[in-house]
């Protein structure tokens, strides 16, 4: 039995992804761009050859559906594999819209590569993660990342891409928990809801390339006003696809209403913050590192915990096989 242990760090689209043009292979229906975060991570060990299949998540054996992703995952890794025990811990919210799934399948990705012996080049790699998690294909980066939408129908060529290392810029997303509580609808269920019944969703495809390229130019010119603008836009306009969905799909609570009008009030105020969300309530702020304490102090009355994280590094193997 051979064993590996891997870290990767989640991350936050800042001109988002939504939609699939391909489920079973997960590739996306638009391209997109982000920034990994440190702070949050999750830590998974792969036993490549243990007695049995066996899953930890946090503490606890899963089965079902959880343990289910994790072990075809690794059958898509190798078909022949021999049994395994997963062991993985987070030291933050799963399946709260805190993009646990990405570093979750990206240190998969690494662990389970390093425990079976397989060499594999860092795109080959993206692509393979982004086959258990969409967005785990830019966690195997630091930084501002890339995700390629890619015209290859096997998905090859849809993995991501650096755009600008951790410490290019001095940013920080402070992250409101409005609600740590997991969704009620999963991300890839909630996309083919939008994309069988938004009527906003065929714009919501066909502005996305323009976006990430405002977003790549914005970060290279560190233009944090163009970022958060092109940002704001990107997020909005995926909840519009959500909202106007059937039936709606409606990620957002009290606190998260209540946070966003918080950031228009900085923004007033002359404080550079602007707004992010996934599929869930979390309002994500992004703002430069002296401001963050600021904003940090305006999102606690409406939100369980609020963190400060800072640009985050590359998924890593920390004991090798």
């Amino acid at each position: 039995m051979s064993r590996c242990t891997a870290v990767a760090h989640p991350n936050i689209a800042l001109v988002k992804y939504w939609g699939k043009r391909d489920i079973a292979r997960n590739l996306p229906a638009v391209p997109s761009l982000s920034l990994t975060l440190s702070g949050f991570q999750t830590t998974t060990e792969v036993h490549w050859g243990a007695d049995a299949d066996v899953v930890e998540l946090d503490g606890a054996v899963v089965e079902g559906r959880e343990a289910g992703r994790v072990l075809q995952f690794l059958d898509r890794l190798d078909p022949q594999r021999p049994p395994v025990h997963v062991v993985s811990t987070n030291t933050f919210p799963r399946g709260a819209g805190l993009a646990s799934s990405a570093s979750g399948f990206a240190a998969l990705t690494l662990a389970a590569t390093g425990a079976a012996g397989i060499e594999r080049s860092r795109e080959e790699l993206s692509a393979l993660a982004r086959q258990g998690s969409g967005s785990a294909c830019r966690s195997l980066w630091g930084g501002f990342v890339q995700w390629h939408l890619g015209e290859r129908s096997d998905g090859t060529d849809s993995h991501g891409a650096p755009v600008a290392p951790a410490d290019h810029w001095d940013v920080r997303m402070v992250v409101a928990v409005v609600h740590a509580g997991k969704k009620a609808v999963g991300s890839t269920e909630g996309m083919e809801r939008s994309r069988a019944t938004s009527p906003y969703y065929a714009t919501w495809v066909a502005t996305a390339a323009d976006d990430v390229a405002r977003g790549i130019e914005a970060v290279r010119a560190r233009d944090l006003e163009q970022l958060g603008t092109v940002m704001e836009q990107s997020t909005q306009k995926m909840h519009a696809t959500m909202h106007t969905s059937w039936p709606p799909l409606i990620y957002w609570q009290a606190g998260t209403v209540a946070a966003m009008h918080e950031v228009l009030a900085l923004r007033a105020r002359g404080i550079g913050a602007w707004a992010t969300m996934d599929a869930g309530p979390q309002v994500k702020v992004l703002c430069e590192a002296a401001d963050a304490e600021a904003v940090a102090a305006t999102l606690r009355p409406h939100a369980e915990q609020v963190h400060i994280l800072a640009p985050g590094n590359a998924a890593r193997v920390t004991s090798p096989a």
